[in-house]
């Protein structure tokens, strides 16, 4: 049986959630921090002469590399007692094993299994074939969009458990373009439904805007000819 992905909505008691925290992943302070401050869907557009499947496979790669070497910067923060459940805003992502059981793990526990996973896919000669003349197998793009999903929860518990701890060691611009370039790619290709990214909306309408050309500075202005040179006469 496939791998699975659960989520549900917390409600404590049955009773209304809690107001929701502040997200300080928004204030403008750290939103405009970049890496980069150009277009990222001139990073994404397929390429003429690329096919298809070599693109995403060759992107998701990469993606799963990056997210793995973000989340590992933030990972002693990350354990059992601080992330007792792998949460982003007001959604508990649960884990489905191979046989269908559901378990509720800690976040650490959780990534781990994605990151196993993802590995497990992304090297694997008959998924993510590298040889010339390999062809990609009929479920390919279907486990894109589960590498994809899977990744985008990490982010997403990134930015909603560990924003903090990746401000105090000055990576919120890695991590914010590196989010950017992920949901522009994702977007650009259909890889993750919208009704699962949508918690982030809001963030991700910010940070996918591309920034607006810095404006151009004011010219100086032209000299005028002095009192003293327009009366200038040559002696003889």
């Amino acid at each position: 049986m496939d791998w699975l992905m659960g989520k549900s909505k917390t409600k404590p008691n049955g009773k209304k959630p809690p107001a929701e925290e502040k997200k300080q992943y928004l204030e403008p302070e750290f939103t405009k921090i970049r890496v980069v401050d150009f277009d990222l869907k001139e990073l994404v557009v397929l390429p003429r002469e690329i096919d298809l499947n070599e693109w995403l496979a060759s992107n998701t790669t990469t993606f799963f590399n990056l997210i793995n070497l973000q989340y590992s910067t933030i990972s002693e923060f990350c354990t059992g007692d601080t992330c007792q459940a792998m949460t982003a805003c007001n959604t508990i992502y649960y884990w489905y094993d191979e046989k269908g059981k559901k378990t509720k793990c800690t976040a650490p526990q959780y990534v781990d299994f994605v990151m196993s996973l993802c590995q497990k896919l992304v090297t694997d000669e008959e998924i993510f074939p590298t040889k010339y003349g390999k062809e990609f197998p009929n479920s390919f793009e279907s486990l894109v969009k589960k590498i994809c999903r899977y990744l985008f929860h990490v982010l997403a518990h990134l930015y909603w458990a560990h924003f903090k701890e990746t401000v105090v060691l000055d990576l919120q611009g890695h991590l914010n373009t590196l989010y950017a370039h992920f949901i522009v790619f994702v977007r650009e290709f259909n890889l993750v439904d919208p009704k699962e990214t949508c918690i982030m909306d809001d963030l991700s309408e910010i940070l996918c805007t591309p920034a607006p050309p810095p404006l151009p500075a004011p010219s100086p202005p032209t000299p005028s000819p002095s009192h003293s040179s327009q009366n200038h006469v040559t002696e003889r």
